[in-house]
């Protein structure tokens, strides 16, 4: 039999820097082939739209969270892969896993012990977890996927840190290294980290999780707190940039607690670019990806993750800045 297929899972609350950690694997030339499977929390996929164009394979699930509803999707297609990758359709080394923010770990790592063709096929080489510096206390004192994030990880990579209080940092590595022992921690700005800790590290000890979950091995429900939901805009007309940034500053101030993740794409009046957004919270930015094709239809497509959101209010000024 060949050797199994190693797969990283990468992992991070909402906003952390996934994204972006993954696209600086995709882009540098270490030489693998790498396939990528993207879960989205919502009914719209976005970040295959942020992925540099460099992956052997991408695959998007955005019909619920990998941890949960699509767990069988999950399998699924990894079972399509490998069937693909044997018969000569797909060439790839090795897989990578991007989580939704709001992903508990435990369940897709059990995916690759208790499902036998999977088993056969794969090997789970590391769970990379992601924390956002800025935000990471309240995340942890507030959220439980947050906590099983930090508590599976084989490697932690710390972002953001010059967003944060420097003086602060200190506290937030005690507290993490408190929650898990085994794991290195590190610093990483926009996902520049080196990529021999991140790929075919060998990282999963099943021994070490089970001392963690002895329960790992059997049947794991998760489900998500009900005042976390998620709902998409969608607008064909162009959006006025300024009304628009002014708008997006207004609700990041008054509902900014509550907003744990938006993002998408923007088409912006007078502008060729599709310009690419995201904040966390009341901290958000957007840059250009590239000119707009003249194969595609020019589309907004922004998604909203977070507490009890006014989504009329949010749809309501969003309509408002389309430009005339």
């Amino acid at each position: 039999m060949s050797e199994p297929i190693p797969v990283t899972v990468l992992t991070g609350f909402l906003g952390s820097g996934k994204t972006t950690l993954l696209n600086r694997i995709l882009a540098e030339n270490h030489g693998r082939k790498i396939a990528v499977i993207e879960n989205e929390f919502g009914e719209a996929g976005i970040d295959n739209d942020l992925l540099l164009e460099s992956a052997e394979q991408v695959v998007v699930m955005n019909n619920g969270c990998i941890c949960c509803t699509v767990r069988g999707d999950l399998v699924r297609i990894l079972a399509d892969l490998a069937t693909r990758r044997a018969a000569g359709e797909l060439d790839f080394e090795h897989v990578v896993i991007e989580t939704t923010g709001l992903a508990d770990p435990a369940p897709v790592a059990q995916t690759f012990f208790v499902e036998e063709a999977i088993n056969a096929a794969y090997r789970l080489d590391a769970l990379i977890t992601v924390v956002d510096a800025k935000h990471a206390m309240r995340q942890l004192d507030e959220h439980h996927e947050a906590q099983e994030q930090v508590g599976f990880a084989d490697r932690i990579l710390v972002s953001k840190t010059d967003l944060a209080c420097e003086a602060d940092y200190p506290q937030l590595v005690e507290r993490l290294r408190g929650m898990n022992r085994r794991a290195p921690i590190e610093r990483v700005h926009m996902g520049e980290t080196d990529l021999a800790d991140l790929l075919e590290v060998r990282g999963f000890n099943l021994n070490d999780i089970l001392e963690i979950e002895p329960d790992f091995l059997e049947d794991v429900s998760h489900e998500h707190d009900d005042d976390v939901k998620s709902f998409v805009i969608r607008e064909a007309r162009p959006y006025d940039g300024e009304r628009l940034s002014a708008a997006l500053e207004v609700l990041a101030a008054t509902l900014g607690q509550d907003m744990l993740r938006y993002k998408g794409v923007l088409s912006l009046a007078d502008n060729p670019d599709k310009i690419a957004f995201q904040g966390v919270h009341m901290i958000m930015g957007g840059e250009p990806l590239r000119p707009w094709r003249a194969d595609e239809t020019r589309e907004s497509v922004m998604i909203f993750i977070g507490r009890n959101l006014p989504e009329d209010q949010i749809r309501r000024a969003f309509v408002s800045c389309v430009a005339a």
